[in-house]
C-alpha cells in the first residue's frame, strides 16, 4: 500500500503507484488528474481561478491557482517525470456553484466561478490535446477526490452523498 499524497488549494503533486493523490475541499475550484496508465505515472491539481491573465503580469508566484498556468505546468512536470504526453487522460471534478448553496445570487459573475473554472478546464485541456475520460463538476456542493495511481480511478466523496467513482 502506497502513500497518501495531499495536494493544497492552488497547489499539484506528482506520484507513481501505489501512491494515491487527494485533494480536500473543492467547492468552486476544480481537481485536474492527469494520468499516464501505462507509467502508472499522474499529477494533481487544485486551481482556484480560470485566467491568470486578470491578475499581475509576469508574475510566476501562484501560478497553481489558475486553470491556464497550472494544467501546462503539470503537463511539463509529468512529461519531465516520464510520462508520455499522448498517453495522458484528464479526470476532472469540482466547479460547484457553492454561492447557490448559500442562497447567495448576484448579477456580476461571481457566484459562476465554479462554471468558469469548469469551461476554462475543459478549453485548456483541448488545446494541450489531452482527453478528459471522466468529469463531476458542478451542483452546488463541495467534493474531496483520490486518485488511485495503481488503477487510475478517481473517487469523489461529498458530504451527505454516495461516494462516486469516476
Amino acid at each position: 500500500m502506497g502513500s497518501r499524497i495531499v495536494v493544497g488549494i492552488a497547489d499539484y503533486k506528482l506520484a507513481n503507484a501505489p501512491d494515491t493523490l487527494v485533494t480536500y475541499a473543492l467547492g468552486s475550484c476544480v481537481g485536474i488528474s492527469l494520468y499516464d496508465a501505462q507509467a502508472k505515472l499522474g499529477g494533481l491539481a487544485h486551481i482556484m481561478l480560470p485566467d491568470s491573465s486578470l491578475f499581475a503580469t509576469g508574475a510566476t508566484e501562484g501560478r497553481m491557482k489558475f486553470a491556464d498556468t497550472a494544467i501546462p505546468d503539470v503537463l511539463g512536470a509529468l512529461v519531465k517525470a516520464g510520462a508520455d504526453r499522448r498517453r495522458l487522460t484528464a479526470k476532472i471534478a469540482g466547479g460547484a456553484n457553492m454561492f447557490r448553496a448559500q442562497g447567495a445570487l448576484d448579477a456580476d459573475g461571481v457566484s459562476h466561478i465554479g462554471q468558469k473554472n469548469v469551461e476554462r478546464v475543459r478549453s485548456v485541456l483541448g488545446s494541450l490535446g489531452i482527453p478528459i475520460v471522466a468529469a463531476e463538476t458542478g451542483e452546488n456542493y463541495g467534493r474531496t477526490l483520490f486518485v488511485d495511481l495503481e488503477s487510475g480511478k478517481m473517487i469523489v466523496q461529498s458530504l451527505g452523498r454516495s461516494t462516486k467513482e469516476v
